[in-house]
């Protein structure tokens, strides 16, 4: 009888050393499974940039005097320019993101009203411009934003025409509001369409300062071009 039950444990103890190996290679696909999609996840990039071709139209007005005497019916005209244009947006989070944009702008300037028929001279600017953005969501591939923020324009190079001398345009910040929208053709590539609007005031001196006033550009910049979100 002793022998019995020593020969019935003995199979029972091999039988549980050769289900435990079993069990436990049984269990480790399961955890490897389970890892997998956290390892698999996209990581999410905060940065864009565009490349886009822009339109400048200035919408100016000017308030202008010869020796402290007010011009009433003088004006000017400044030229509409278009250059290539760089732009990069950084995401804070999914919605909101800082944009900034990169370009140099011709411009002629001419006279109007008592003025009409003169040039005046040629500018350069540089107008570097970084709006706040909120992008909205729920569109699919099509995605609108709203911008605001500030713009500084550099003013340089300056050329006298129809015999004017010492003309010189402040350099100054103005405020800007922005819309667009991109429309992504994959996780990366897209297209943008971008409207912004300057308020720009700058100062104007002629002939050493003889003439002078203040100058309204304000301009429309509009603009299209390819996007590229990493």
């Amino acid at each position: 009888m002793t022998t019995r039950i020593a020969l019935l444990a003995a199979a029972s103890a091999a039988a549980l050393s050769l289900s435990v190996p079993a069990v436990r290679a049984a269990d480790l696909p399961t955890f490897a499974a389970a890892a997998l999609p956290e390892t698999a996840l996209p990581a999410w990039s905060p940065w864009m940039l565009r490349i886009r071709a822009l339109g400048v139209r200035p919408d100016p007005g000017a308030r202008l005097s010869a020796a402290g005497t007010p011009l009433t019916r003088a004006g000017l005209a400044i030229t509409d320019a278009a250059i290539p244009e760089l732009d990069i947006t950084y995401f804070f989070t999914r919605n909101l993101a800082a944009e900034l944009i990169l370009g140099v702008t011709r411009h002629g300037i001419q006279g109007t009203g008592a003025l009409a028929g003169t040039r005046i001279g040629t500018t350069w600017i540089l107008p570097p411009t970084l709006t706040l953005q909120y992008h909205f969501d729920g569109f699919g591939a099509f995605k609108p934003y709203v911008g605001a923020g500030v713009n500084y324009s550099i003013f340089f190079g300056e050329q006298e025409r129809g015999g004017f001398t010492g003309f010189r345009l402040t350099n100054s910040f103005a405020p800007a509001l922005q819309v667009g929208f991109d429309y992504m053709l994959d996780e990366h590539w897209g297209l943008n369409v971008d409207v912004k609007k300057l308020l720009l005031d700058t100062k104007v001196k002629l002939n050493a300062g003889a003439i002078r006033g203040g100058v309204d550009i304000d301009p429309w910049i509009v603009g299209g071009g390819v996007t590229y979100r990493f």
